[in-house]
């Protein structure tokens, strides 16, 4: 079972959602400071990525 390119799209999607959730959890819950606020930022670029990714399923 090989792995097209929306394949591969489909799990970077899912992995940097993940990711977003995380840092976004990181903030919420472990820095309570300025530096929470930077880790949910993070994150919500990593959710801005993955609808990108996304997006480009079945166009790349």
């Amino acid at each position: 079972m090989g792995m097209n390119k929306n394949t591969v799209l489909a799990w970077a999607t899912l992995i940097m959602i993940l990711v977003g959730l995380g840092l976004i959890a990181l903030g919420a819950f472990r820095y309570d400071d300025v530096a929470g606020w930077g880790f949910a930022a993070v994150g919500a670029g990593f959710f801005a990525i993955a609808w990108v990714f996304n997006a480009l399923k079945g166009r790349v």
